[in-house]
């Protein structure tokens, strides 16, 4: 009886989580920013990754809560931890680009090589534009054009569009 008292509290607290998610994005949507936050940090706290990744979205651009990087690192890496490969392609967006934490090409190309692997477009992209130009790792135009294909085919134009000028260059 024990055990299905807990599974119950299990189920349900997973099924709130992710209703918070949803309402956190329509609150989004709907330009609700500061309502949006709110119901996102609680299904975060609920243990929902997308409820962290989403609201590591809005403090990393200061929408309904103060632009705080660490706090949205802080998220992203708890949303990646959590195997949400969104958050892995956005934390490496945060190293690449040294907001809010220390700038560091190899631990980005580690995140993106997690979101790519996850199949997140932008992670595969972005990946691509690291080996195009040798940040964090040796420099291969022919590994860039790899996942810039794969981005691609995942449906990112702007992975085909890349594709297309290093196979223009003759890689």
């Amino acid at each position: 009886m024990k055990r299905i008292l807990v599974l119950l509290v299990v189920l349900f607290s997973i099924g709130f989580s992710k209703d918070l998610t949803e309402l956190g994005d329509e609150a989004y949507y709907k330009g609700d920013y500061q309502k949006a936050a709110e119901l996102l940090q609680k299904a975060c706290d609920g243990g929902n990754a997308l409820g962290c990744y989403n609201l590591g979205v809005l403090y990393q651009n200061g929408q309904g809560v103060n632009q705080n990087y660490q706090k949205a690192t802080e998220l992203y890496q708890k949303a990646c931890d959590s195997e949400a490969a969104v958050g892995c392609s956005n934390l490496g967006f945060l190293y690449q680009n040294g907001q809010g934490v220390r700038q560091d090409y190899q631990k980005a190309a580690q995140l993106y090589q997690k979101a790519c692997d996850g199949g997140i477009t932008r992670g595969c992209n972005d990946l691509g534009i690291l080996y195009d130009n040798g940040q964090g790792v040796r420099q291969n135009f022919s590994t860039a054009k790899q996942y810039y294909g794969k981005a691609c085919d995942l449906g990112l134009q702007l992975g085909c569009d890349n594709y297309r000028m290093l196979n223009e260059k003759g890689y």
